[in-house]
């Protein structure tokens, strides 16, 4: 064979070589690059379960940025996975059903459907806390057909766990129990604790709701134990609050109010603080690269068909295509490297990133700790003055006219402390950090209460209020009646603000009603300004007024609606505005509430069952700086006939409490010289026996372990109800006369 021929044979060769190795190379290191992003996902995955949501969303940046770089579409749908489960404990519920969805249409166009059983569950667990039911049954059949299909055994307890929590949503406790059963024994023999732990708690929720509390606390504790070891703690915090709720129950109130606290701890303890700027970053930081991704896609399709082109051309011009193909290889080799640099530099950038906004939210959450601490005290103090003396005018027999304006003021008061509290925690109930109370109360008496207080505004506008409250329904119901309150106050306000000569209609119809709960329509409505429709798109956002015309011709701070909003989103409603320029606006909201059947007896009523022959000639030392606050305090407990001895602070305090013997010791908190807690800490040291009763304007959720921690033994806040101010001094009385 000629020399020549063999030279070309080897060429042939050789180029053939260069393709198959051009070709291979790839796939490696494709596989190579999803299992590191598979790293990354399965950190992220354990990060969102232990409520680690920073270190989760740091490993999910790298996973996404390495899987567009790399245009893998499996670990695209990978990582929309696990960004749902994020976007699912940051409570943004619409981003995590976006994600999921394109998490399920790649892995359905792909076929695969090992993954797709995974995205079927997550699905199924977005929806249902949407309230989709349907949606979610629906999604945890197809995963269930997908897991047998696939014989994925790892899923098939999970979905028994999402099936119960189905019908415990649905008001089906023993179908759910049913579930949980059937599901436990193949999450025990797969050993997955986090899908256990949900399970017991939420077994747990379903025998309360059964009334069957030995077997509630039976599961719950068996649920913490498990989160306790694996470190879940979100679901510590939870198992603490139904605790809570559970003691409550059965009347044992200290034993509640200790899981209570237990619960609170727990949860401040999470960086759930930063929640909304975890969820910014990742908006930021993640959607940016969907645009990218086409572009990636497009890029590809390019670079196949000018490997298709170039293999058509190899049969003619082998020398050219010899050359072409280590140009090739060698741009290849530089792309890796600069791939491999820039995954390097983009770790190290976004590490720093994340550190600093650690640093500067800290910081931020700091600052904000102070503040409120102190401008809530400030807000307080004088409260307490305003709410005494509306009580104590109270007592002194007015006239008709006079109790009627009375009781607006000790409603408004009331009102005024809440709406204190709510602007000074904006930034925690938009982070659902504020917790709803369920209380009896009279919605109907409610409702006319904001209409007395806001009679007067109607009046100087020369409004007409017409007010529409359903016979049909329930005279009392269970709910938090100063977050009604505080929505009907805010809507109200502005229909009397935003009209003038005109009409506002309240109603409130019955929608729906079952054995237990009732369902409201609430609307206001009235023949004002209107709000044009442009506007109406962001009037629910925080400082959003209708124009700049409207701010300086009626004033206000644009924190209404948004508060309104928020409020109504807390107790499971939403609003809906219709309104139109000229012609005058109507909001809508459905809210739910427990039909109130037990008549326990609140504070007013326990307040006429005292025997308050046991406060007759009783000592008090009153410790009160405010000279206001000193003389209201006084002349309740002398109208009571008690002996009232008052002290300017806390070393005048120590020393009499010293030289003579007192009952009972009502202290306040902020004094100048020593603290009230101080001043307590110095009486204990030699006298353990007497009661002390703080009286304090401070946060109490912020500061309850202190209090007793430094000998107190009861708390009554300020501005305080004077129900409640007997009854714990009553207990404190009784209990000083059984030890004696």
């Amino acid at each position: 064979m000629p020399t020549p021929f063999k030279y070309y044979i080897l060429i042939f060769f050789l180029i053939f070589g260069v393709i198959a190795y051009g070709q291979q190379t790839p796939k490696v290191e494709i596989e190579k690059v999803r299992d590191s992003i598979e790293d990354f996902l399965v950190k992220a995955s354990t990060s969102i379960d232990k409520a680690e949501l920073e270190k989760a969303l740091e490993n999910i940046i790298i996973g996404k940025d390495l899987a567009i770089d790399y245009g893998d579409r499996v670990s695209r749908a990978r990582t929309n996975m696990t960004l749902a489960k994020l976007y699912r404990e940051l409570g943004d519920l619409e981003k995590a059903e976006e994600r999921i969805i394109n998490a399920i249409q790649i892995q359905t166009e792909d076929q695969n459907n090992f993954s797709l059983a995974f995205s079927k569950l997550i699905y199924a667990s977005i929806v249902l806390e949407l309230q989709k039911f349907n949606e979610a049954k629906n999604s945890l059949d197809q995963a269930a057909e997908l897991a047998d299909q696939e014989n994925i055994t790892q899923l098939k307890g999970a979905i028994k766990l999402y099936r119960g929590l189905l019908e415990l949503h649905q008001d089906n406790p023993k179908e759910a129990i049913a579930h949980f059963n059937s599901g436990l024994p193949i999450l025990n023999s797969l050993d997955q604790s986090y899908f256990k732990a949900k399970l017991y708690v939420n077994k747990a929720k379903a025998h309360l709701a059964l009334n069957n509390s030995e077997e509630a606390i039976k599961n719950n504790d068996t649920a913490i134990a498990i989160a306790k070891e694996s470190g879940y703690t979100e679901i510590v915090s939870g198992c603490y609050k139904l605790y809570s709720e559970i003691y409550e129950l059965q009347e044992k109130h200290q034993i509640s109010l200790n899981n209570l606290k237990l619960h609170q701890k727990v949860k401040d303890s999470l960086f759930t603080i930063n929640k909304e700027i975890i969820a910014q970053e990742a908006a930021a930081k993640l959607d940016m690269g969907d645009s990218k991704v086409i572009i990636d896609e497009l890029t590809g399709e390019l670079k196949e068909q000018q490997k298709s082109l170039k293999l058509g051309r190899l049969t003619t011009i082998l020398a050219i295509a010899l050359i072409t193909i280590l140009s090739l290889l060698t741009l290849s080799l530089y792309k890796n490297n600069n791939l491999r640099a820039r995954a390097n530099e983009l770790l190290q950038n976004k590490n720093a990133e994340l550190i600093l906004a650690k640093e500067n939210a800290e910081r931020a959450s700091e600052a904000k700790v102070q503040f409120l601490s102190t401008i809530t005290h400030e807000l307080r103090t004088p409260l307490y003055a305003v709410t005494g003396l509306t009580h104590l005018l109270l007592e002194e027999s007015p006239t008709p006219s006079q109790k009627e304006h009375l009781n607006s003021l000790k409603f408004s008061g009331e009102y005024l402390l809440s709406l204190i509290n709510n602007i000074l925690d904006l930034n925690k109930l938009e982070a659902n950090k504020v917790e709803l109370e369920s209380v009896p109360f009279n919605l109907k008496k409610r409702i006319s209460d904001v209409l007395i207080a806001l009679s007067k505004s109607a009046k100087d506008r020369n409004n007409k209020l017409h007010y529409e409250f359903d016979d049909d329904i329930p005279s009392k119901v269970k709910g938090d009646p100063l977050k009604v309150s505080q929505v009907l106050i805010n809507l109200i306000g502005n229909s009397i603000k935003f009209t003038q000569n005109g009409d506002i209609w309240i109603r409130v119809k019955l929608n729906t009603q079952t054995d237990t709960k009732v369902f409201l329509r609430f609307e206001v409505e009235d023949n004002g300004v209107g709000i044009s429709q442009r506007k109406q798109q962001t009037i629910f956002e925080n400082f959003t007024q209708g124009s700049v015309q409207i701010n300086r011709k009626f004033g206000g701070t644009g924190l209404g609606l948004s508060i309104v909003k928020n409020l109504i989103s807390l107790m499971g409603g939403e609003i809906k505005l219709d309104s139109e320029l000229g012609r005058g606006s109507k909001f809508m909201f459905d809210l739910k509430f427990e039909v109130y059947v037990d008549p326990s007896a609140d504070y007013i009523i326990e307040a006429k069952k005292l025997d308050y022959s046991v406060m007759v000639d009783k000592k008090v030392l009153v410790v009160e700086d405010n000279k206001i606050n000193q003389l209201i305090t006084r002349k309740i407990l002398e109208k009571n006939k008690m002996i009232c001895d008052v002290a300017d602070n806390g070393d005048i305090a120590v020393n009499k409490a010293k030289e003579s013997s007192y009952d009972l010791i009502l202290m306040d908190i902020h004094m100048p010289g020593i603290s009230g807690i101080e001043a307590t800490r110095l009486i204990r040291e030699f006298d353990k026996e007497i009661p002390i009763i703080a009286l304090t304007a401070v946060t109490l959720d912020e500061n309850l372990d202190e209090f007793y921690d430094n000998g107190f033994n009861d708390i009554i806040p300020k501005p305080y109800k004077t129900e409640e101010f007997f009854i714990k001094l009553h207990k404190a009385f009784s209990k000083k006369e059984k030890t004696a």
